[in-house]
Order: C-alpha cells, then structure tokens, then sequence
C-alpha cells in the first residue's frame, strides 16, 4: 500500500472554528431562567439581563412585576425608563404608558446618591430636553457623556430612537462614537465564534471487549499439554533406559528449541496478523463488509468526521483522491466514536469537537509522514524472526533425532509415545495459540485505548480552555446593537442625510441561509451571519438598504438598496408556519414582496424543555419587530400622510394625557 505523495496540510489546532452546528442551545447558562418562586430581586435582576439582551419587552414586564412587589432601588429606576423608551418612538406609547412615564418620578424615587441615581437624572432631562426647543443641549450631553460609562453605554443604545427634536443629532454623534468604539471591543473577532459551541461533552473512547475462549479450547488445551507432556516425558524415559546418549542430548536439544521458538513465533504471528488487520481497516478503498450498514447516529458522526477530512485536508491535494485514501481511517473512527457515544443520549454536536481532533490528527500525521506508521511499528524485528527460526529447526532437528531413538528403543511403545506426544502436542498448540493471540489482542488494544483516551482528554482540556471566555448573550446582543448603528449611520452618509432628516428608521435581522445559530436557554437565536434590511423614513420616501452580516467580524457584505414612494407600500405582515419559523414579508404595488426569515424551526428536542412561543416573542422583541411593523405598516396604511402626525406627535409633550395612543 504505497499513499500518494504528501505534501503541507491545512493542520487543524484546538484553536480551529466549527462551522458544522446548525443550532446550539446552551442549556446549562441560565441567563434568562428563574427559579419557580422568583423574588422580586430575582425578577428584576432576570429583566435587567433581558434589557442587556435587547428584548425590552419582557423586561418591561419583569421589571413592572419587580416594581409591584414594592421593590424600588435606583438601579430598577433606571433600568426601567430605558425599557419603557428602548427601541420605541414616542408615538408608539399608549396614553397610559405615557402618562406613566410622565409621572415616574412620584412612583420611583430616587434614594441616596449613586451611579445609577445619577443615570436616571440623566435620562429624565434627555426626556425632558426633548420637548423644548431652548434646551441647553451642549450642557446635557456634556452631562452625558460624564455618566460611568455603564450608564452612559445603556443609554445611548437604548434612547437613541426615542428621542426627537434639536437633540436628536447631537445624541446620534454620541451614539455613533460609542458604537465604533465599542463594536471590536472585547476581543470579538477572536471570541464570537465560541458563542455557537455547545458545552463539550467527555472525552469518550469505546472501550475493548476482551475475546471470549469457548470452553472446548481450553478443555483442548489442558487435555493436549497434558498428553502431549505424558508422552514427551515417556520418550525422555525411553532414552535413558537405552542408555543412548547422543539421543538424549538430542531430545533436551528439541525441548530448548521448543522453549525458544514458542514466544517468538507467538509474536512473529501476532505482529504479522495485527498489521493484516490494520492494513485492512485502513484499506483505501472500502472492502465488501457483512454487518448491517450504520444507523441514524453512525450516518451524522460519518458526514462529521467526512466534513472535518475535507476541511484539514493536506494542500493540493483532491478531495476525492484524499476521501478514498481516509475512507478505512474514517470508517473506523466513525465506527470507534459511534459505538462510545450510542447509548449516552449525547448529541453529536456536544462531542464535535473530538470528532474535529481527531480528523485534525490524521491531517497533521499525513503531514508528518506517520498515518501508516503502525506497519513499521508492528513489523517483526529481524531478531524475532532469526530466534523462531533457529528455535524452530533446532525443535525439528533434536525432535526427529529423539523419535528415532525412542522408537528403536522401545518398539511398540516408543512409537505410541511419539505419536501422542506430536498428536496431543498439535492439538495444544493450536488451542494455546488461540488463547494467546486473545491475550495478546486485548493486551494491544487496551494499550491502544489508553493512549487515545489521553490523547483525548488532553484535547479536551485544551478545547476546554478555549472556549472559557466564550462570550455571553449580553456581549453578542451590545455587538449586535453596535452593528445596527455602523450600517444605519452608513445609509445617512450614502443617501447625505442628518439624523434629523430621518422621521423614523426599522431595521430587519433575519437569519443569512443556514447560518449556525445560537442561543442561551430562555434567550433570543443569534446568528453568524444576518441579513440586515434598514429602513429610512424621509419626506422623500422610503430608502432600504440591505446588506449581509457576517458577525464575527462585524463586517459588511453584498450590499443593495431600494428606494420607493410612501405609496409603494401595500402591505407589511409576518408569517408563522406550523414549525414556528417566522417569516417578514414587504409587498410593493408592484407585486414585489420582499422577505425575510426572522426565526428558523425550532429544533424538536428544544420545543420538549422550553416553550416555543416564548423563544419567538424574545427573539423578535430583541430583533425590534414591534418598532418595524408600526412604522411600515403606518406607511402602508396611510402612506404619506403618515408623516405629519409621526412629526406632530413627536413635537407632543409627554405631560399631555389626551395624546390619542398609538
């Protein structure tokens, strides 16, 4: 078996990102669960993280909740006017959720003098400042931009939509600054990819079954010696009684001979049978096989461990050439992980990353020159062989000078001892040797498992160790945001346009393909890759800018734009389908619809452990639907006209209980 040249290899390191999982849940972070009598701390504190995740509707609710219990801290105070204003304009509040937004400061007053005390000053004059015309703007946004900047962060990505007037510029140059500073930050390049890792499961390695000897051989192998001694033994008598000498030194000649030749042909035979059984696992070209073809679970480690060969293969090399060299390698790998892992309910992808190593390893010893290494480590040593050999003929030699002997000597009996003694002898033999290859098997293999398990669990520990600073929801959720403010603020620099300019914008996350998606138990699905849609409401129309996302490195790809008149809008509705994916979808009077997948099929082993609707209503509260549909459905419905109460409403001061709701 002679392998074609290797040459330098894509090696893979524990470093090394996956691309195989589709979806990820990390149900071990529990970010956004509660315990089943939450406190009120807990319900707050559980609605602060939601705020932190984007969904500031389920925060509002858990924070009310928090609030009804009497739990009033500056923190809730501040966290809760974000909510109420995060990702909403002002004429999206009801009547009543403006009258309490008006009078928060009698039901959540401020106590001592804090960080977050200071936050919520902060806030309530933005609010107030953008409702007068004369308002010191200068002045507040040096206020602003004095906060810790824990305040001031949450801040300008949650208040930045809601406010208007002369204070809308300066608070989008803010805005701006702290999402360019901060949409790198973190190490996001070298961490985002860990967020789609599921936690590694352990290292399993399929454990060797030692060879059962039926009762029969060992029953061949006792009686066989027995005789075969017996008799051996009576030719020995035979000579000394006859006094032959020579005859003698002979028959001690042939037991030596036997003493030595036995341990060495015992390992010339099992070096020899093992490389013959390697040869043929790692056979090229997979050979015809008796046992049933593999499972559900075999076929998914197979396309894996095919995917991983593939992805690490040596440069220049073809796909093909190098699948049917690696077929018996993949072949056993798959079969060794499937057989560990089968009845462990395991998913496949919690132990994706041993799947990845050790396809990592066979690139890395193609590299190397060592993936068929065992045919020069099992073959015998010349000295092994020389030893068996001359044991062998000096058996032979002594033995037929002996028989001789012995037959001369005692006539009929010498001949009935020599032949029990070869009879007997050869039967033993080949039952022994039966035994001992068994032995020596397992011996090998228990070997070979221990090394590959340490192998493993080192591997494990490394990937382990990567993966500790994964990042969490709250990190991909602010990046996210960032993200959001780059491309928004690239559409007003295309399109020359000031913050002020814009009535109103909506975005529009959907996931890019079959991009990998994640999410913490509870949270809302992220993704690798989004396809962005951004809306811009201006007198002049509508302008729609999409570009494709790719979040690891928050960066821009395939970008488009569409402008059309207000008139243009026909219809704007989301789809629900049986599989709970949710789907947007933007009708033109033209006939053009635009759409886009917002949330994926929920994967069936999650819909058991976590309700399905709940994960929707997170994953489009964080994604901002709410805020999108009531803007393009206004233009749908109203058109233009809906321009001018957007615009009045705006202007309306929050102290004003008749404002008609939205």
């Amino acid at each position: 078996m002679t392998p074609p040249q290797n040459t330098a290899t894509n090696s893979a390191t524990d470093s090394a990102h996956v691309d195989v999982q589709a979806a990820v849940v990390h149900g071990d972070v529990n970010h956004y669960k509660m315990s089943l009598n939450p406190s009120p701390q807990e319900k707050f504190e559980t609605g602060a993280r939601f705020l932190e995740g984007g969904a500031a509707g389920r925060a509002l609710r858990l924070i009310d909740e928090a609030l009804a219990s009497c739990y009033v801290t500056n923190r809730l105070c501040f966290y809760w006017l974000l909510a109420m204003v995060s990702g909403r304009t002002r004429r999206e509040l009801s009547a009543q959720e403006a009258a309490r937004l008006r009078d928060s400061d009698r039901f959540l007053p401020l106590t001592g003098d804090d960080s977050w005390a200071d936050g919520v000053r902060t806030v309530r004059r933005l609010l107030d400042a953008a409702e007068k015309p004369d308002a010191d703007v200068r002045s507040l946004m040096t206020e602003l931009d004095g906060l810790r900047p824990a305040q001031r962060t949450m801040i300008l990505r949650h208040m930045e939509l809601f406010l208007d007037g002369p204070i809308k510029d300066q608070m989008w140059r803010l805005t701006l600054r702290d999402a360019c500073e901060r949409q790198k930050a973190g190490s996001r390049e070298d961490r985002v990819w860990k967020f789609f890792q599921p936690e590694p499961a352990d290292p399993q390695v399929r454990q060797p079954e030692q060879e059962g000897v039926p009762v029969p051989t060992w029953l061949k192998a006792v009686a066989g010696t027995v005789a075969s001694v017996t008799g051996t033994a009576h030719i020995g008598l035979l000579l000394v009684q006859g006094g032959r000498i020579s005859a003698l030194f002979a028959y001690l000649l042939g037991i030596v001979g036997a003493c030595v030749a036995a341990p060495a042909g015992l390992e010339w035979r099992f070096r020899s049978g093992r490389r013959r059984e390697m040869d043929e696992a790692y056979a090229p070209t997979p050979r015809p096989r008796t046992d049933t073809p593999p499972d559900r679970f075999a076929r998914r480690v197979d396309h894996r461990f095919a995917y991983y060969l593939v992805k690490y293969m040596p440069n220049g090399m073809d796909r093909e050439v190098w699948l049917t060299w690696t077929a018996g390698i993949r072949r056993r790998m798959r079969d060794e992980v499937a057989d560990a892992y089968r009845d462990t309910g395991i998913k496949v992808e919690a132990f994706n990353w041993l799947i990845r190593h050790r396809a990592g390893a066979v690139a890395d010893r193609w590299a190397k020159g060592t993936l068929w290494s065992y045919r020069h480590e099992l073959a015998t040593p010349p000295r092994t062989m020389a030893t068996a050999v001359l044991g062998a003929m000096a058996f032979a030699a002594g033995g037929a000078w002996a028989v001789s002997g012995a037959v001369r000597t005692g006539g009929p009996a010498g001949i009935a001892s020599v032949v029990l003694a070869i009879a007997a002898g050869w039967i033993a033999e080949r039952a022994w040797l039966r035994i001992a290859l068994a032995r020596r098997r397992f011996i090998a293999d228990t070997s070979d498992a221990e090394k590959l398990s340490a192998e493993c669990a080192a591997a494990y520990v490394r990937w382990k160790h990567r993966l500790a600073d994964k990042p969490d929801d709250r990190e991909m959720a602010a990046w996210l945001d960032c993200d959001r403010k780059v491309l928004l603020n690239e559409a007003l620099r295309h399109y020359r346009l000031k913050m002020s300019d814009v009535v109103a914008y909506a975005f529009i996350e959907a996931r890019s393909g079959s991009a990998t998606r994640a999410r913490v138990s509870g949270g809302p699905w992220r993704y690798r890759k989004y396809e962005m849609m951004i809306f811009l409401i201006t007198a002049d129309g509508v302008r729609q800018c999409n570009a494709r996302l790719h979040f690891a490195d928050g960066t821009f790809h395939d970008r488009n734009r569409l402008n059309y008149r207000f008139e243009a809008v026909t219809a704007v509705h989301v789809r629900q389908s049986d599989d709970n994916a949710h789907t947007f979808e933007l009708s033109l009077i033209d006939g053009q619809k635009i759409p886009a997948q917002m949330i994926g099929p929920e994967p069936e082993e999650h819909q058991q452990s976590e309700d399905p609707e709940e994960i929707s209503e997170v994953s489009l509260d964080a994604a901002g639907l709410r805020h999108t549909l009531h803007v393009l459905e206004g233009v749908a419905a109203e058109g233009k006209a809906w321009m001018t109460p957007e615009r009045r409403r705006g202007a309306t001061s929050l102290d004003d209980p008749e404002r008609p709701a939205a």
